[in-house]
């Protein structure tokens, strides 16, 4: 899109220096091959073959540890000792957890209650403490904390620290794929495309960086189309089984990012996000969660709308809910 852009974007080297901070913390995950995909996805365009981003593989789970330690190693180090706020419905939870857990300082995490009992569970198991609140009061009540303590908060998606460490995925797939024609990526709050986006407009330039979301949580397809910031009401976003991606509306900062440097955003159903979870789990060998077979939905269903050349689906989270996957699976 090419309205004027009111925000500074994150840059190269804010990721460069998230990359270095991050090291020894978070994974380098493994680009898979994903031959089984070719086929079912390409169509007639030959070239259409399918790498898998595992970023499901990282400590907790999910590509949120990088954008969390970048965040919490940024923080002076006498503000940092006194302990971090997040919220979260769930994987920026463990993220943040085990980030505070590395430096040794406590975490206070919000988390909605309709968050899988599995991530609050993992992340009580690391140490954090976690406050469930009505998902109503999901923004609200970490600000109410922030302002009777103190404590620095952790955004899940709307920081530049944090969305620099999400840009550190873009800087392997430059790596090993510098002939990606398309990065396909996951929507929720914004900050993982967007950090994608900023580094690969560096790294990746003749790359697209192709958003997709839940048709049933597709407020950011719906602001792309629109050429404005739409937000959704949270009885509409929970109706998708992607519990990941059931944020009301993209960040302000992401949205200066994905109106600059993003493609294109593309919605999939609830069949289709299933199907790519299956096949994910049983052909590749990758329990994603379903808010992380997104992406791969897209190849899989939407091929035609997408722009021919070699494709990278990030799958950017294992922590699915073993009751949701033994339905999937049956």
């Amino acid at each position: 899109m090419s309205d004027t852009v009111t925000t500074d974007l994150v840059t190269i080297d804010e990721i460069h220096a998230a990359a270095r901070r991050i090291a020894g913390h978070a994974l380098r995950t493994p680009l898979l091959p994903a031959p089984w995909a070719d086929t079912a996805g390409a169509g007639s365009d030959a070239d259409a073959q399918l790498w898998l981003k595992a970023e499901l593989l990282q400590p907790m789970g999910a590509f949120k540890i990088r954008g969390a330690i970048n965040a919490i190693a940024a923080l002076d180090p006498a503000v940092r000792a006194g302990g971090v706020l997040a919220h979260s419905s769930g994987n920026h939870a463990q993220a943040v957890a085990l980030a505070a857990k590395f430096f040794g300082i406590d975490a206070h995490i919000v988390i909605p209650d309709n968050a899988p009992p599995r991530k609050i569970a993992a992340t009580e198991a690391l140490g954090a403490t976690v406050e469930l609140v009505p998902l109503q009061q999901r923004f609200t009540r970490p600000l109410e904390i922030q302002a009777e303590t103190g404590k620095p908060m952790i955004p899940p998606y709307d920081d530049r620290n944090v969305i620099a460490g999400q840009g550190t995925i873009t800087l392997e797939i430059a790596e090993e794929a510098p002939d990606v024609a398309v990065i396909l990526v996951p929507v929720s709050g914004g900050g993982l495309i967007s950090g994608i986006a900023a580094a690969a407009a560096a790294v990746l330039p003749n790359a697209k960086v192709i958003g997709v979301e839940p048709e049933l949580a597709g407020d950011a397809a719906a602001s792309f189309a629109a050429g404005e910031k739409l937000t959704w009401k949270p009885e509409q976003t929970a109706r998708t089984i992607a519990d990941g991606l059931r944020t009301f509306s993209v960040g302000d900062l992401p949205w200066q990012h994905i109106r600059a440097q993003v493609h294109d955003i593309i919605t999939v159903t609830e069949d289709e996000i299933r199907d790519a979870t299956r096949q994910l789990t049983l052909r590749a060998h990758l329990a994603s969660e379903p808010s992380g077979a997104v992406a791969t939905a897209a190849h899989l269903h939407h091929s035609a709308q997408l722009p021919p050349g070699k494709r990278v689906a990030i799958v950017s989270g294992g922590n699915i809910d073993p009751a949701v996957l033994r339905d999937i699976l049956s």
